[in-house]
């Protein structure tokens, strides 16, 4: 009877853990595709009044607008947790005793990816509405492999810190936004675009290329906790940072040859 009992409580306990984790999960995903609605809704309603230029957008270009204050709002948003959890936070310090840095994971942790997952998904699903208008294949392979790898560290609690990493690759995207709205308002020849062109090669350079190498250098450095994972999750810490890596250099040289560009015609 006692074993039953014991039995019983430890079922109820598992029963527990799972509904509250998934609620986390779930919740943290609906909450970040509400909140790029609620942005997309706020750009919509203060770009009309605040910016002249905005109501004389074509349609589609005013949808493009809104939808880059939201990847701005994320990126800004995911990036500072991302700092935040990789590197102030105890929670993957090499001091912690909790276990394996690949296998570490917190509420908080996994509640922002679930943040990150509603984003892509609304972003992707626009993508794909108002296609290619809002980007091409690239874009398409991008979010993907972000969302294949952002689903899996946040359901099964592995290799969040190395998906952390990746993800401070978002602070690019703010830069990108502001050359955009700077373009559209006419403003490609002032000195605004062209010291936004300095900025973005630089902190491409730092977030999207030299935060890689570290990343390779982690997991090459710590084989052996990366081979306590699932093989699924083995291919996503492997391959994904590769294929991301290889779009990130065509990018960056994309971004060099348009900054010598705008310098050419400068000059």
């Amino acid at each position: 009877m006692e074993i039953n009992t014991y039995q019983t409580r430890a079922e109820m306990l598992l029963r527990s853990y799972i509904l509250s984790d998934s609620f986390i999960v779930y919740s943290s995903v609906i909450g970040g595709v509400f909140a790029c609605k609620l942005v997309y809704d706020l750009s919509q309603i203060f770009s009309s009044i605040y910016f002249k230029r905005y109501a004389g957008l074509s349609k589609s270009q005013q949808v493009e607008w809104n939808n880059r204050s939201i990847s701005t709002v994320h990126a800004i948003f995911i990036t500072a947790m991302s700092l935040f959890l990789a590197f102030w936070s105890d929670l993957f310090s090499d001091d912690q005793l909790s276990g394996l840095v690949i296998m570490r994971s917190s509420t908080l942790s996994t509640s922002v990816l679930g943040v990150s997952v509603g984003y892509f998904l609304t972003d992707l699903a626009m993508i794909l509405w108002f296609y290619p208008s809002l980007g091409g294949m690239e874009y398409l392979v991008h979010h993907l492999l972000s969302l294949v790898a952002l689903s899996y560290a946040m359901l099964t609690g592995e290799a969040q810190f190395y998906v952390y990493m990746v993800l401070l690759s978002e602070a690019t995207t703010p830069g990108i936004n502001l050359r955009w709205y700077l373009d559209v308002a006419g403003l490609k020849k002032s000195k605004a675009y062209l010291i936004n062109g300095f900025m973005m090669v630089f902190v491409w350079l730092v977030a999207r290329i030299l935060v890689f190498i570290y990343v390779f250098y982690h997991l090459y450095v710590r084989y052996d906790q990366v081979m306590k994972v699932s093989s699924f999750g083995i291919f996503l810490v492997c391959v994904v940072p590769l294929v991301l890596a290889v779009m990130n250099l065509v990018w960056f040289w994309k971004i060099v040859k348009g900054l010598m560009k705008t310098l050419a015609k400068r000059n």
